[in-house]
């Protein structure tokens, strides 16, 4: 077999390659592409503040970090945006720009498929398709007394259901459309779930290119986490703050002062490629993937195990497969949930996978100045621990003004720090008790 993008011969088993990051794909409140998202970051810029696209009032968290503008015509065609809803837009937007950001030559620049050595590794919390035009076209089997007349539905779904209702509601509707669109006929994957979920994307995509089953694979994650439908749900988890009158400074993890965190819809995708075909086509490579780990806290959820077992198991994991000691560790973009038990959870699980050695590792996170990007989350750590590992700094984390004693670490705060670490590594946890840490390191 031979690969429909570089021509060459397929390996036969694959395992030991190295996996390097050569695109990064960006959709924040903060901007679009690393390079804007990068320089917001790093200058502690916020992109949070009231909820606009619709009225917040019922909800008891008015505030969440919106993307301003966008305009998904830019990176879907009408028949695509018939199908998708506005996460599965991000999505696609994502990927378009990792393609791009990698220079990698596809069907929407001119170029071929991608074809069947390339995979696609997507993460996601998506539950429902675009519901406006069905809410409209339900309308039609109200009683006058305010009751569902269900026969009347049973007779004329046809015409009051919207035809592809069912389709832009399937989970994995991304999958499909960034693969017809790229000519991505290889390895693909769907993981659901909040943080975690991109972040597995990312490892099992790692996973993919290093046996062999790939040269190149886009993984991460994406959600419309600041959509009604969202929020509805997250509004009742008792992981959100409510102190709407903090604006920018209502995200506050590790500080005394946390209450929950707040929203953010975006996406963060990746390219990753095996190191010798990326070098041989002269590609920037911005980290290599070195490590993958994974984890659960087997507790009720959305309560946070306190000493943060499943976090601890994947945060050992990750340094043994990527062989590394944890006093090589030079930077951790955090999870940093701002609730109670999961911030001081996770700084336990930290000092209890990395012992003495977490008193020198710099922590951040980006959620203050993106919101929670739910299903993006993850990913969102892994591009932002690629991009600190690139430039030689890792922001800061915002609104951290008075640091909890129990959530004790080496934390950035202020004001971005010059460090020019050598190994990085990324934490998710999902609400369900799931942890992911990914470890990526400069490369040499």
């Amino acid at each position: 077999m031979t690969s429909a993008r570089t021509g060459a011969a397929a390996p036969a088993g694959g395992a030991g390659r190295q996996v390097v990051i050569t695109g990064i794909g960006l959709l924040t409140a903060l901007g679009e592409g690393p390079e804007a998202n990068w320089k917001a970051l790093v200058s502690g810029a916020s992109g949070i503040g009231p909820i606009q696209a619709y009225d917040p009032a019922p909800l008891q968290t008015r505030l969440a970090a919106e993307i301003p503008g966008f305009d998904a015509t830019r990176f879907a065609t009408k028949r695509q945006l018939r199908t998708v809803n506005r996460g599965d837009s991000l999505a696609l937007a994502a990927a378009r720009l990792a393609l791009d950001d990698a220079g990698l030559p596809h069907k929407q620049a001119g170029g071929g498929e991608l074809g069947h050595r390339a995979g696609l590794y997507l993460g996601g919390n998506k539950s429902l398709g675009r519901m406006e035009e069905l809410i409209d076209g339900l309308k039609a089997i109200r009683r006058p007394d305010g009751t569902a007349d269900m026969a009347h539905l049973g007779r004329n779904a046809g015409v009051i259901i919207p035809p592809l209702f069912f389709v832009e509601g399937l989970p994995a509707g991304a999958v499909f459309n960034i693969s017809q669109t790229y000519g991505i006929r290889g390895a693909s994957t769907f993981f659901a779930g909040y943080a975690d979920a991109g972040a597995n994307a990312i490892g099992r995509a790692m996973r993919a290119v290093r046996r062999g089953d790939a040269d190149v694979v886009v993984a991460g994650g994406y959600d419309d986490a600041t959509s009604w439908w969202s929020m509805t749900l997250l509004d009742r988890l008792g992981v959100l703050t409510t102190r709407n009158d903090r604006g920018q400074e209502a995200y506050r993890p590790y500080d005394r002062d946390r209450t929950g965190g707040l929203p953010g819809e975006g996406a963060a995708l990746l390219v990753l490629e095996d190191k010798q075909a990326a070098q041989r086509r002269g590609a920037r490579i911005y980290a290599e993937v070195t490590g993958y780990g994974a984890g659960h806290d087997a507790r009720t959820p959305p309560a946070a195990d306190p000493e943060g077992r499943g976090l601890a198991r994947a945060v050992r994991r990750s340094l043994q497969d990527a062989r590394l000691n944890p006093g090589d560790l030079g930077y951790i973009a955090a999870d940093g949930a701002a609730t109670r038990l999961g911030d001081a959870g996770e700084a336990v699980a930290l000092r209890t996978a990395l012992g003495s050695a977490v008193t020198s590792v710099p922590v951040s996170t980006p959620k203050p100045q993106t919101g929670h990007l739910v299903g993006g989350g993850g990913a969102l750590n892994a591009a932002v621990s690629a991009l600190a590992l690139h430039h030689g700094v890792v922001p800061a984390t915002l609104n951290l003004d008075n640091p909890d004693p129990e959530c004790a670490l080496d934390h950035v705060r202020g004001s971005a720090r010059e460090c020019r670490p050598s190994h990085a590594m990324a934490l998710a946890r999902g609400i369900e008790g799931q942890a992911v840490a990914l470890t990526l390191s400069r490369p040499t």
